[in-house]
């Protein structure tokens, strides 16, 4: 549920809103940057405060793989995981073997904290996507022959497994190295209470700052059997807050729209905070076939007229004022129902009955065989 506007003047720009924070890492300056605002703080770490777990001689092995052979390109992907690999190369009396073999290589790396630790090490890039999304690293590589190349990929923390079969499909030799392993949070009790106040609609925004922490969030909603709830509040009501493009896009799997600021920086995420959650407590007003329609949170009117709408008719109605004139598939609405009520694609449909007995025929068209749409006036 949305947090009431204030009525005083002189309050802080957060003050009566609630925002759940995911990070491990920082999360000290993260959660005194919001309550300076005045913002209540929910915190559930879902990622271990040391969340890279290094196995050395698994590490070693891939290292002496790497080295067993001229590497034509080097797909860099995270910073930590290179200084990390560096690290333990030195410790091994190999960092100048590696140094070079890498450096004879064509560069590719995803991001600037990625050029930095390369750049410290004396390499350098050849290709760096602005994006720094590790997707545009793969379509530089796709449209090129790779045959009888050899590719040394670093894995960010995640398996990267089918990345490697794309590019083996391309005739490529790919040698993936695994430096660590992102490890969950140790106590999982904390995130599943977060899970329940995001399903519940009792956040106003959640912040991520890392991929990994956007698909721990998913899982452990998945555990506890509220995904989908999860996924309807996100598309409504909870403000899914991206520290930057890479996090964000951990989202789109899902279809949860995000926000994120024009700086990969905690303290422009908290900024944008700022504007974003008062902008959005005077609700989405909307002329809909003739009748103006007002959302805010779970309060509906139409032409100042409350209408009370039970969780699924209003899951629709939300997924549909998400794309104002947009055709939603019943897939995708049927995605957002309430755990319980999303058994088959009848189940829209009979949302979608009650929404228009509720809000009347004439303002939700049906699309033929492709779905469903709100009637929004031009």
């Amino acid at each position: 549920m949305l947090a009431e506007a204030p009525t005083e003047e002189g309050l802080r720009p957060l003050d009566g809103y609630r925002i759940g924070v995911t990070a491990a890492r920082k999360i000290e300056e993260q959660v005194a940057l919001l309550e300076r605002r005045g913002a209540v703080v929910e915190t559930a770490p879902v990622l271990s405060i040391e969340p890279y777990e290094i196995d050395e001689e698994a590490l070693r092995r891939a290292t002496l793989e790497v080295l067993g052979g001229p590497v034509d390109i080097f797909v860099a992907t995270t910073g930590i995981g290179l200084r990390s690999w560096f690290t333990a190369a030195e410790s091994w009396g190999l960092l100048d073997l590696l140094l070079s073999a890498l450096g004879d290589a064509e560069i590719l790396a995803r991001g600037p904290k990625s050029v930095g630790a390369l750049r410290a090490h004396g390499l350098r890039e050849l290709w760096s996507p602005e994006s720094e999304t590790f997707e545009d690293v793969l379509a530089h590589l796709r449209g090129r022959d790779l045959t009888g190349k050899r590719i040394v990929v670093q894995e960010h923390g995640q398996s990267l497994n089918n990345v490697a079969h794309a590019l083996r499909r391309q005739g490529a030799n790919v040698h993936v190295v695994t430096i660590y392993r992102i490890e969950g949070a140790g106590d999982p009790e904390p995130v599943f209470r977060m899970v329940e106040h995001v399903a519940d609609r009792k956040l106003d925004a959640v912040t991520f700052t890392s991929a990994p922490a956007v698909a721990a969030f998913m899982e452990m909603a998945g555990v506890v059997g509220r995904r989908e709830e999860v996924l309807a509040a996100f598309q409504a009501d909870v403000v899914a807050t991206c520290v930057g493009p890479v996090t964000a896009a951990a989202f789109e799997m899902w279809g949860v729209p995000t926000v994120q600021p024009d700086r990969n920086r905690l303290a422009a995420m908290v900024k944008l905070l700022e504007t974003e959650l008062p902008s959005r407590r005077e609700g989405t007003a909307l002329e809909v076939a003739g009748h103006t329609l007002l959302l805010h949170g779970d309060v509906i009117l139409v032409d100042g007229i409350d209408v009370r709408l039970s969780p699924a008719p209003l899951a629709v109605l939300h997924a549909l004022v998400v794309n104002p004139g947009h055709v939603v598939s019943r897939r995708d609405l049927l995605a957002c129902l309430p755990t319980g009520q999303a058994s088959s694609e009848h189940a829209v449909e009979m949302a979608v009955a009650r929404l228009r007995a509720a809000i009347g025929t004439r303002l939700v068209q049906t699309v033929v065989k492709r779905g469903y749409r709100l009637v929004v006036d031009s």
